[in-house]
């Protein structure tokens, strides 16, 4: 027996296996047409294959079924695989809230997904659309959309986030979280918009713009209001307040806002326009009468005790564990006074009220040293915290509330190490502007992802789940008789398993 190729007026080769009878060749099995050189090396393969097996000799070609699947995967490239947990689990995501869809709205969409997988700079977003949606565009594509965004998206994007999160609540907005937050930019010149001023991140040589940022309980974003450079974080509270309430017609909810916010022009404008608020208060920073009251309250752990001030309630709690932490820092501060003082490196102007220099003090006409007593004397204040309000709430629930201010801390710290929304390399105000819209869809996407998984208890943070996502691939082949072509999702991980089945 011997294997022959038998070239047909198609142009096909047929494989055959023939047997010598009596001086002449008898075709003693056909094992295929093919139309390819790979196909013809298969059927040659499993042509001999087949002669073995007759002879009754051990093969030595690998069986039939595994030449088909070695012969399959010997065809797949790159070009066949396409990750699509993106579109599959977040664009559902992206769609239930209820952001734009379709048309020139799609490069919207992806821009968001793409910050949620694949976060960075726009020349790494075309990786994005290479791996997740098959496309190859130029970054200019992307900088041209940019430039096309209306002025009505932002306003479009913050309505339909606020309606969602009020959905979310309820119906009802009653409490909200303010902070800000510095975003600098990686380019050489400031102008009228990007202006350098302080920066949070120490990034101080850098021209930078300030976000405001309003979320609500559980972090569910609101809104937020960008600010030039060098404007002051206490002159942004009431006219994001202001805005907000324009744009969404509801009733005025109590304000939360950190210490940082805690300016007489801020607790007199927000009396003024008729908002309840809980800031953190500085107590050592009241009136001497008034830290005499507070500290002959003797405050202990889980008792909050309350005074009045020319601002409404003074609510005053003790932690023993910020206690620790107090005393900690002092120590640390006393510490690196020590140092300075011992290396000669500080004179008379270091001797003021900012931080730990409060300790210093001048001997003679010249000399600086440390006032001990000043220092042990401070260890009256280790563990107390104050908090201003004018509401009629109880002080456990006001404690309560303020505790929650840790939300938009975290929405900061998501949106600038999860979905990098800085450093800025745009350097147009509109794309700035862009940026800014498609990182706060971005986070509200991953607010909404965050709650699924809680909901569908999925024990899986964000950032593990969209590590999960990102993986998710899908095969495409064509059938080699029909040519049909076909798309198969390649096996999941019990996690992505879980997350593709996850109710939205």
């Amino acid at each position: 027996m011997f294997v022959r190729k038998n070239k047909n007026k198609s142009g096909s080769v047929s494989i055959q296996v023939v047997q010598k009878v009596k001086r002449k060749n008898k075709v003693f099995k056909t094992i295929g047409i093919a139309h390819t050189k790979r196909e013809e090396d298969l059927l040659i393969l499993l042509a001999h294959n087949e002669i073995e097996r007759l002879k009754g000799v051990p093969s030595l070609f690998i069986e039939h079924d595994d030449l088909v699947v070695e012969g399959f995967v010997g065809s797949i490239s790159n070009e066949h695989l396409q990750n699509v947990g993106a579109e599959l689990i977040l664009a559902r995501i992206y769609q239930k809230i209820g952001f734009p869809v379709g048309g020139s709205r799609d490069y919207f969409k992806s821009l968001v997904l793409c910050r949620l997988v694949c976060p960075g700079s726009k020349l790494k977003t075309l990786e994005y659309f290479k791996k997740h949606l098959n496309l190859d565009i130029s970054v200019y594509s992307i900088y041209r959309y940019l430039d096309q965004v209306d002025q009505s998206l932002k306003p479009s994007i913050e309505k339909i986030t606020f309606e969602y999160t009020k959905k979310l609540l309820n119906g009802q907005i009653g409490v909200v979280f303010y902070d800000m937050t510095t975003l600098y930019f990686e380019a050489s010149e400031p102008d009228d918009y990007r202006i350098p001023g302080f920066n949070k991140d120490g990034k101080h040589q850098h021209p930078q713009i300030m976000i405001g940022l309003l979320v609500s309980n559980h972090g569910y974003p609101i809104g937020y209001q960008i600010f030039e450079g060098n404007t002051s974080e206490t002159k942004t509270l009431i006219p994001v307040l202001e805005s907000f309430q324009k744009k969404f017609d509801i009733d005025r909810p109590i304000i939360v806002a950190d210490a940082a916010m805690l300016s007489q022009i801020n607790i007199d404008g927000l009396g003024k326009h008729g908002y309840h608020y809980i800031l953190g208060g500085r107590v050592k920073n009241e009136t001497e009468a008034l830290k005499q009251q507070v500290i002959a309250l003797n405050v202990v752990e889980g008792q909050p005790q309350e005074v009045k001030s020319k601002n409404g309630r003074l609510i005053v709690s003790y932690s023993s564990s910020r206690a620790k932490k107090d005393e900690k820092n002092r120590e640390k501060g006393l510490k690196r006074l020590e140092a300075k003082v011992k290396n000669g490196k500080l004179n008379k102007d270091q001797i003021n009220n900012r931080g730990y220099n409060k300790y210093l003090k001048l001997e003679g006409e010249a000399k600086v040293s440390i006032d001990y007593q000043k220092y042990t004397a401070d260890k009256v204040w280790d563990g107390l915290k104050g908090y201003v309000t004018n509401t009629k709430l109880s002080k456990e629930e006001i404690i309560g509330q303020y505790s929650q201010l840790w939300q938009i801390e975290k929405a900061f710290r998501i949106s600038k190490t999860d979905l990098r929304i800085r450093p800025v390399y745009h350097r147009l105000k509109n794309r700035i502007e862009a940026h800014i819209c498609l990182c706060f869809a971005a986070y509200t996407v991953y607010k909404e992802l965050e709650r699924l998984l809680a909901v569908n208890q999925i024990k899986l943070s964000p950032e593990k789940a969209l590590n999960e996502i990102k993986e998710i691939k899908q095969l495409k082949y064509t059938l080699p008789k029909s040519k049909e072509i076909k798309t198969k999702i390649l096996k999941p991980t019990q996690e992505q398993e879980w997350l593709l089945n996850m109710k939205i």
